[in-house]
């Protein structure tokens, strides 16, 4: 049961942060970038630091001071922020919510 919850819990955050990505990626994104679990932020969305900050934004209004991107973020090495992915991300997104009690 638990597992059918959890992953119930990760397609909704997934669901919401693509929807997150759509709204930043309609004004400056590539028009028809397909996001999945593998869609890296860098090479594929062509997201910029900056483009991170709006994200963050975007999960702390949505989810409140349960998830943290840029603590999530300040933890990982140069290499890996390159190459973070939705599906990162997503995972980051659950597991903050399970650590909170949401879930």
């Amino acid at each position: 049961m638990t597992t059918e919850i959890e992953a119930t819990v990760a397609a909704a955050v997934e669901r919401d942060i693509i929807a997150m990505l759509r709204t930043m990626l309609e004004e400056d994104g590539p028009d028809d970038a397909e996001i999945t679990r593998e869609t890296t932020f860098h090479d594929d969305l062509e997201l910029e630091s900056i483009d991170l900050v709006t994200l963050a934004g975007s999960l702390r209004e949505h989810y409140g001071d349960r998830v943290n991107l840029a603590l999530f973020i300040a933890d990982l090495e140069l290499h890996e922020i390159i190459a973070l992915t939705v599906g990162e991300l997503v995972d980051y997104v659950a597991a903050s919510l399970r650590t909170a009690g949401q879930v």
